[in-house]
């Protein structure tokens, strides 16, 4: 063999040896056997030397084409086979490992209170029913005894929407989720023993207030149903949510339209180190009283055989005083570090909470 065809057999298996990769492997095979390759470019010169030359050059040259062909393959082989190994032992898995487990989402404050209320009130005999997020003026304002003048009626403090067409009335963003109370009397009979936790929207931003909250309200309807009733179950309820029995409940008179008698709830708290059951001072949690007569007819009930008591609270403001959370706002900025404080793993156990 030629020096010039030695020196290119022993360039090429050196190179075959130092190729690793399919690439690396793939670049030695076409520069040598390619279009372009060295030993092509040899074959196409056989038409430059004498017919004796040429058939000898051209002996030479097809045994080290046969050689190198085989000895390219049989090095990719080699690479394939490398490469798969390394594949295997990279995704090896020991299955006699403990598993790592991917972190795990967080059940939001606002709706680990609500499972939490509805567990609660569910001991006690109340479904849960829904309504819709945009309400009529009657469902919202008119069938609940709340006149056309009252403050809660204006544009500054509700969200209206534009009427469907020219003979409708504007509908609202439901200020409160009263609503789902009338639809209940006005589809149901009594008895009824409801709450209904849901979205409501007014028109206050600060750091106690947002556009959007929510709300749980309850609504009990039958005969011979007392004011009494009404503070067993709310005393019950607020002992067992704070999980504090002897939390001090105080009942106050106040005004609501839909109610008559109405009151205020307080807990007792202490203003200093801001401990809920501790101290002489008072904190506000919910509004009660019971169904006023002119409610229970806008639905179809008769006052004097039936009556009820209803009551209302915010979600987020017993979340904020459960948790410790200072901020209303915090609750809809979506930071993550917020919610790994403050959220709930989703497989806590809420069931046994209220087993009182």
């Amino acid at each position: 063999m030629a020096n010039d065809l030695e020196a290119l057999r022993h360039e090429t298996l050196q190179a075959l040896k130092e190729a690793v990769t399919r690439s690396e492997w793939d670049a030695v095979r076409v520069g040598v056997l390619g279009r372009s390759g060295k030993l092509t470019m040899l074959l196409r010169q056989l038409g430059q030397c004498s017919p004796e030359e040429r058939k000898a050059r051209g002996q030479e040259l097809n045994r080290l084409r046969d050689e190198l062909t085989s000895l390219v393959e049989q090095r990719g082989k080699e690479i394939e086979e490398l490469a798969l190994q390394s594949r295997l032992e990279a995704e090896r898995v020991d299955v006699t490992r403990p598993p790592v487990l991917a972190p795990q989402g967080l059940i939001h404050p606002i709706s680990r209170t609500i499972e939490e209320m509805t567990i609660l009130f569910a001991k006690m005999g109340f479904n849960v029913a829904e309504g819709p997020d945009i309400e009529t003026q009657w469902h919202n304002f008119s069938a609940l005894n709340t006149p056309d003048h009252h403050p809660a009626r204006t544009e500054q403090d509700t969200f209206y929407l534009p009427p469907a067409n020219d003979d409708s009335e504007a509908q609202v963003l439901r200020t409160q989720t009263s609503g789902v109370q009338i639809r209940t009397m006005l589809t149901q009979s009594p008895p009824i023993r409801i709450i209904a936790p849901g979205r409501t929207y007014r028109a206050d931003h600060d750091a106690t207030h947002s556009p959007m909250f929510h709300q749980c309200e309850g609504l009990v309807i039958d005969r011979d149903v007392t004011l009494g009733h009404l503070k067993y179950c709310l005393i019950e309820f607020l002992r067992a949510f704070f999980d504090k029995p002897d939390l001090p409940v105080r009942f106050r008179p106040s005004y609501f339209p839909f109610t008559e008698p109405s009151m205020e709830v307080d807990i007792g708290w202490s203003r200093q180190s801001g401990e809920l059951g501790a101290g002489a001072d008072w904190l506000e949690v919910l509004g009660s009283g019971m169904v006023n007569p002119r409610v229970l007819a806008n639905c179809g009930l008769d006052p004097s055989e039936w009556q009820g008591f209803a009551f209302g609270m915010g979600i987020e403001r017993l979340a904020m005083l459960k948790n410790g959370i200072a901020d209303l706002r915090s609750f809809y900025e979506s930071d993550l570090r917020w919610l790994r404080h403050y959220g709930f793993p989703v497989l806590s156990d809420i069931a046994a909470m209220g087993g009182r």
